[in-house]
């Protein structure tokens, strides 16, 4: 996977219905205190955003939600079913709570099936280890202790711009988006504001 230059909070600084769909083609990046780090391509992102149902902080600021009030470039992970963690990225300007949640990674065959085992897992299908919000955290290790983490390089957790060679797939149409409804939400689930890589065997659903 060829590597981007780092997303900086300056690019984030927008309406995560913008964000969201420029971050198609991303890289999210993994380090871990031993200096090793996982890499995965991003193919599926939903936004969240003022005066938005759906969003966490819809109703009021907590001590959960209140990164998403922060400056943009931060993460904000949060646990469902008292098991699953979510990663989103933390958008717009300081104050107006908004935030994309990347719903899954391709990753690498080799990679993904190296790291399954590593962890004691035996997945049938290598190239959807990440293929939904749960999976990706599970394959990254990403919990909420990764919380307000700056998304930086050197920190645990940052994102890359799109590759020349993926960019220019987009560019020649190689590479197409769809824009559909979210998941798995009660609330605003008649807004278009999923989008996810056509291409991509590694989408969570279609």
């Amino acid at each position: 996977m060829g590597m981007g230059e780092p997303i900086v909070a300056a690019w984030l600084s927008r309406s995560s219905l913008d964000v969201a769909p420029e971050l198609i083609g991303c890289t999210l990046v993994r380090r871990f205190a031993s200096g090793e780090e996982l890499r995965g391509m991003i193919v599926e992102t939903e936004a969240y955003t003022v005066n938005d149902p759906a969003c966490h902080a819809y109703r009021r600021r907590t001590a959960r939600n209140q990164v998403m009030f922060g400056p943009a470039g931060f993460s904000y992970i949060y646990k469902i079913y008292g098991m699953y963690h979510c990663f989103n990225v933390v958008t717009d300007g300081d104050g107006i709570p908004s935030a994309v949640l990347i719903r899954a990674l391709q990753v690498d065959h080799s990679l993904s099936t190296a790291v399954a085992h590593i962890q004691h897992q035996s997945p049938d299908k290598p190239h959807r280890v990440a293929a939904g919000p749960g999976k990706l955290c599970r394959w990254m290790q990403i919990d909420t202790s990764l919380s307000s983490t700056p998304l930086v390089p050197g920190s645990p957790l940052w994102l890359e711009q799109r590759s020349p060679a993926i960019q220019q797939a987009f560019d020649d149409g190689t590479h197409t988006l769809v824009q559909t409804t979210r998941i798995g939400i009660s609330q605003g689930t008649e807004l278009p504001w999923r989008w996810y890589l056509n291409e991509s065997p590694a989408v969570s659903r279609r």
